[in-house]
């Protein structure tokens, strides 16, 4: 079934014959796939120096935005091969949970141990339905979200020196699925914070900050009011930055950390939260780059990674209409061919897109007037451009 999913994505994309897709869509770049020759095969690939990446095309705007990604990898010729699922949140009955089809999604992210999908509807009327979102990160122990938010050269914004990174705990607190009613009109819902889940996110943001070259990890909390559960989470982040002599680190309280970042948000380097407050943070970051459509978004866990938009919008209202800002999911497809360790094809498909902007070619969202396929249209050539001069240097 994954191979023939795979196939007709294929051909959905660009009508073209499998056999000829690279190579009919970019022979300068087929012939010059130097990328794949001269670096080694990574650690990560199997099937013949290939990775096999499961897809979850979602709702609302997310399928044409995975096809997206999918153009422009065979147009590069990386070496990705998907193996595409279909789980949906729409035309639900209470009684259907889409566990069997969930358990399929799951069993192929442990197999190939990469995803990249798009957001998949959560219904608000149904109160026994649980979030395939959050049921997949909880599943598969994605318990760190992390959310890029930097200012791109050609999208006017009120802070043009935006760069800090958003973690957010991703597996427990609000998002726990735990509430119930036992007296009518009185609604009890569980927020879960546990030691362990917290040192986890707090050790793990500090590990990205010396990774990345960062210099300062902020905790933002609310343990002036919740003691005991933002306390448990604020004592761990205090006790994991002693091992990190070298990385600043300060505290803020949520509400005040809203208000500084709309105000300032240059002072923000790396900020380490629980998840609702993640949740918020991460559009609020969103917004100060240039909204939701530019932001890219990484689920990473222990044995496997979930890549994905940072904002995590369905964008019902906008499917189908060819007007959607497919940035954001191709800056999470760099960051997953580097996880990968194809790092020069994530490069490629980056640096060409940063171009792209800087000449004006911008979605409806960014205040522009092109189309989903104006802007990949516009892409393909720039990559063009880039690989002939490339080839003469």
């Amino acid at each position: 079934m994954a191979a023939v999913s795979v196939l007709h994505s294929a051909k959905r994309l660009s009508g073209l014959r499998l056999t000829r897709t690279c190579r009919h869509l970019s022979p300068l770049i087929f012939k010059k796939n130097s990328f794949h020759q001269s670096h080694d095969i990574p650690l990560h690939a199997k099937y013949g120096g290939r990775n096999t990446v499961t897809l979850i095309p979602g709702d609302g705007i997310g399928p044409e935005m995975v096809t997206a990604v999918q153009d422009i990898f065979r147009y590069i010729g990386a070496p990705v091969d998907f193996e595409e699922l279909n789980l949906s949140g729409l035309n639900l009955s209470d009684e259907d949970t889409f566990t069997d089809t969930l358990e399929d999604v799951v069993t192929s992210v442990k197999r190939n141990g990469v995803a990249m999908k798009g957001n998949i509807f959560t219904p608000m009327d149904q109160p026994t339905f649980k979030s395939l979102n959050v049921e997949l990160r909880r599943q598969l122990d994605l318990f760190a979200n992390v959310v890029r938010c930097k200012s791109i050269p050609g999208i006017p914004v009120r802070h043009g020196d935006v760069d800090l990174v958003i973690i957010r705990e991703n597996t427990e607190g609000e998002y726990s699925h735990i509430e119930h009613e036992n007296v009518d009109g009185v609604i009890e819902s569980f927020k879960i914070t546990t030691e362990d889940k917290c040192t986890k996110i707090a050790k793990y943001a500090f590990d990205f900050a010396v990774k990345h070259g960062r210099k300062k990890v902020t905790a933002v909390h609310k343990a002036n009011i919740m003691k005991l559960g933002d306390g448990l989470f604020l004592r761990c982040c205090v006790e994991v930055s002693k091992g990190y002599p070298d990385i600043e680190y300060n505290s803020m309280i949520i509400d005040n950390c809203c208000m500084q970042l709309v105000s300032n948000p240059e002072q923000f380097d790396v900020m380490v939260m629980p998840n609702l407050y993640g949740n918020i943070v991460s559009n609020i970051g969103a917004s100060l780059v240039g909204g939701p459509g530019i932001v890219p978004g990484e689920n990473i866990g222990g044995d496997y990674a979930v890549f994905e938009s940072g904002s995590r919008h369905t964008g019902l209202d906008i499917g189908g209409k060819n007007i959607s800002n497919p940035m954001s999911l191709l800056f999470a497809s760099t960051l997953m061919l580097e996880h990968l360790g194809w790092n020069a094809y994530g490069d490629l498909i980056h640096s060409a897109i940063l171009r792209v902007v800087e000449k004006g070619v911008k979605t409806a969202d960014l205040g522009g007037e092109h189309s989903t396929t104006d802007f990949l249209e516009c892409l393909k050539e720039e990559i063009g451009q880039m690989a002939r001069v490339s080839e003469m240097k």
